[in-house]
């Protein structure tokens, strides 16, 4: 398979726009009667865009959403509850730029002795240029990786999520990823999550990377969840190509007047690029299923960085002794 280059945005719209009219669609959309009633599904980054469409599609089926965002924006439960006509639907507070607040959200989640059934890890951004975290990684490292590892160690050490092989009670863990991962070198272990500056230019570069990083644990994970072959958690990631969303509203101000229309024009909306999320979510198959990978509304095998099993277990021990110097006193990573 050619794998793609994303040297810069130009080059990254292009490409995304060339996918989205190129396409051959080999699944169908999951139909409407399709029903999560009473699943709990926790959404990362839902108050906007991809992960907004998402949550009102799930609250559509049933499910009782749980929006994981930053404050600063009430209306965003409001209008999940509106457009979906459910009322089944929870904001809670969680900066993933900020590992101490991941777990925040994860403590009042154990308090409340929640359940997640359905987790959908969406949040993403792309800074202008390098930013350190609250704990003082590149940001992309930080909300793209590091977030949803000590998310998903949490959860599972706390019940909160449960893997079961019990039909109709198997959680799926959904992450957000990219193509761009392709174009990613292979992830630097002899400097792991060491801070690196860079500006306009390298910041595609830096993103794809990231979701390398992602693609690689999402497959690592369904085969630490999974490692007897039966499918007791059903980890899957996928990319949802060029969304008409502000993924890139912190790109350079003298090219805003370009992206702006060509955005609005060829980029799919948030509601239609929800699709192969929903399909992750609801589709009966793939939760029996896992290791999956999704391109828009196609299957397809990650790059082969992200396939590879001492790399996924690289990055497993790698991010695990790095998570460690963060780690609440007396928890412990019960996923592995």
């Amino acid at each position: 398979m050619r794998t793609a280059k994303y040297n810069g945005i130009g080059s990254a719209v292009s490409r995304a726009i060339a996918d989205r009219f190129s396409r051959r669609e080999t699944l169908s959309p999951v139909p409407e009667r399709a029903r999560i009633d009473g699943k709990v599904c926790l959404i990362t980054g839902a108050n906007r865009g991809l992960g907004k469409a998402v949550a009102v599609d799930l609250a559509k089926r049933g499910g009782r959403v749980v929006m994981a965002c930053r404050s600063g924006h009430p209306g965003a439960g409001d209008d999940v509850r509106r457009l979906s006509g459910s009322d089944a639907v929870e904001m809670l507070k969680v900066d993933l730029a900020d590992l101490e607040s991941v777990h925040a959200l994860c403590d009042r989640l154990e308090r409340d002795r929640a359940r997640v059934d359905i987790l959908v890890l969406n949040a993403g951004l792309m800074p202008l240029g390098a930013r350190r975290s609250a704990q003082g990684y590149e940001l992309m490292f930080a909300v793209h990786f590091l977030a949803n590892r000590v998310l998903i160690d949490r959860l599972l050490a706390d019940g909160t999520v449960r893997p079961s092989a019990r039909p109709g009670e198997t959680p799926r863990i959904v992450f957000v990823a990219s193509e761009t991962h392709r174009s990613a070198g292979p992830i630097d272990f002899d400097d792991f999550g060491a801070f690196t500056d860079y500006g306009p230019r390298d910041g595609l570069k830096h993103y794809a990377s990231s979701k390398l990083h992602l693609c690689t644990y999402a497959q690592e994970l369904s085969r630490r969840l999974n490692a007897d072959g039966e499918i007791r958690a059903a980890v899957h990631s996928l990319c949802p190509g060029a969304v008409n969303s502000d993924l890139a509203r912190e790109a350079p101000w003298f090219l805003k007047p370009l992206l702006t229309p060509v955005i609005r024009l060829f980029f799919a909306t948030p509601a239609r690029a929800a699709a192969p999320v929903t399909h992750a979510c609801c589709a009966e198959e793939m939760g029996r299923r896992s290791g999956v990978y999704l391109h828009l509304m196609r299957e397809k095998t990650p790059s082969p960085l992200a396939m590879d099993e001492a790399a996924g277990a690289r990055l497993w021990r790698a991010s695990q002794a790095l998570l460690a110097r963060h780690a609440p006193r007396g928890a412990a990573d019960a996923s592995g």
